[in-house]
């Protein structure tokens, strides 16, 4: 059994962890780096292809470094490396080790962009791209994140035959339900001026007067006998 020093001791070592959790919490999720949502994007042999990269921080930045690697098969490098002064400054690339990259990023209006261009794309290109972001403003936190490009041939194209037809079906089904709709109002409609009609119709011939119209069933009005 523990002794009241040693419950107090292990509270303490507790407490102090819940608290060093807590302060490293935000900073952990502070600084981050997307390259979106897709894992693989697909480039056709000599075209070009933009890499996706945005960061961002709650803390904000300043003097913000950023870079992208390459790491192909047997292959390792450094395309590019620039900083960002601050958010109402434009990324500045610093070395650029490839001539048919490009960056295309901004940090204007909080995007916070620093994608890439990859021009004239080779077979050669295939290979994971890395987009890393330093901050010196929360200690050089550093994150980073990772896609792949496959260079190929040319895109496959995707039979969507089976989903027009769906679609096709499922317009077709819900046309036909507001078909129903309006032909049943319209029906409703013509029944009920149709009733109002007769209704009025009836009104009509019960208020009129046939005591002197010599129909059969009227009833003439007696005259007294004339005196002699």
């Amino acid at each position: 059994m523990l002794g009241a020093g040693d419950r107090g001791a292990a509270r303490a070592r507790w407490l102090g962890t819940g608290l060093l959790g807590l302060f490293l919490l935000p900073v952990s999720l502070s600084l981050e780096v997307s390259v979106g949502k897709a894992n693989t994007i697909y480039a056709v042999n000599s075209t070009e292809i933009l890499l996706p990269c945005t960061f961002s921080s709650c803390f904000g930045f300043r003097d913000l470094g950023f870079w992208w690697s390459y790491n192909g098969s047997d292959t390792f490098k450094i395309l590019i490396n620039g900083t960002v002064k601050n958010e109402k400054s434009d990324p500045r690339v610093h070395l650029k080790n490839d001539d048919r990259i490009t960056l295309e990023g901004s940090t204007k209006e909080k995007m916070n962009n620093i994608s890439i261009l990859l021009k004239d794309v080779d077979f050669s290109d295939t290979g994971k791209y890395t987009c890393y972001v330093k901050n010196p403003k929360e200690k050089d936190l550093q994150h980073h994140a990772t896609i792949f490009l496959q260079v190929v041939d040319k895109l496959e194209e995707v039979d969507n035959t089976v989903t027009l037809i769906i679609l096709a079906v499922v317009g077709g089904v819900i046309g036909l339900l507001i078909f129903i709709l309006l032909l049943k109002k319209l029906i409703t409609f013509i029944l009920k001026k149709t009733q109002e009609k007769k209704k009025e119709c009836l009104v009509s011939s019960s208020g009129n007067d046939n005591t002197e119209n010599g129909l059969p069933g009227s009833k003439a009005e007696e005259k007294p006998p004339t005196k002699v």
